[in-house]
């Protein structure tokens, strides 16, 4: 396969109430099970911030798991044509992270997304909403929390605690990296939690962010030759 590309569900060019009628409508297809085994390539997506242009950039990394060595990464750059509204922020973004994914030369088995999955007001984060287009198996890994709270959380890494949206487990916040802050991981598609709170630690190399989303981070900053050094290190 030639490229990643995703299907044609709805079309971008909506309102923020049509576009919050879409999600709503999408997460009932989630799939909550796990249906992952073992990943061999392991890809992370990200986006940076418009630049003076009004242009931002999306980029992907994929991974050799479990060596997490590099095999491909892929960036793409385009306006944002959908505005800045908290809870839709994959009407703005994932079109450029499937500009990005349109030019991988192989095929992930997994997709780590520095967004929400599940762990959503309507159930329909950027990492579900990405599974979905693309039919593979997502997890979301975000910095903050978007809805639900979390009780008290261990120090080492691989504690976590339950994020809890009323009655509703909807993620967990969990610790990476002993003295920083935790990441919130929930499922995004075709993974249950457990699995994914089990590859964002295997993914995990000392830092607050898994090394997926850490590499695609950094390619969307623009740093790819700093990509490319952390993908020698690992190998």
């Amino acid at each position: 396969m030639i490229g990643v590309k995703g299907s044609n569900l709805h079309s971008w060019q909506v309102s923020v109430t049509e576009a919050k009628e879409i999600q709503r409508a999408l997460a009932a297809q989630v799939v909550r099970s796990n249906e992952l085994e073992a990943p061999h390539l392991i890809a992370g997506v990200d986006i940076s911030g418009e630049d003076s242009r009004g242009l931002a950039r999306g980029a992907v990394v994929v991974l050799r798991f479990p060596e997490l060595a590099i095999v491909e990464q892929g960036v793409a750059t385009l306006g944002l044509s959908f505005p800045y509204v908290p809870g839709l922020l994959s009407f703005r973004e994932v079109p450029l992270i499937l500009a990005a994914c349109e030019g991988l030369r192989v095929t992930p088995d997994l997709f780590i997304a520095d967004a929400q999955g599940i762990a959503h007001p309507r159930r329909l984060g950027l990492a579900s909403h990405l599974g979905l287009l693309l039919d593979v198996p997502t997890i979301g890994c975000a910095k903050s929390v978007l809805c639900g709270q979390y009780g008290d959380l261990g120090q080492e890494p691989g504690d976590y605690a339950p994020l809890l949206d009323g009655d509703e487990v909807i993620g967990a916040a969990l610790r990476t990296k002993r003295g920083v802050n935790p990441v919130y991981v929930s499922i995004g598609h075709r993974v249950d939690l457990e699995a994914a709170i089990h590859w964002v630690m295997a993914c995990s190399r000392g830092y607050r962010l898994p090394e997926p989303t850490r590499l695609a981070h950094l390619a969307a900053s623009g740093k790819k030759h700093t990509v490319a050094r952390a993908g020698q290190r690992n190998q």
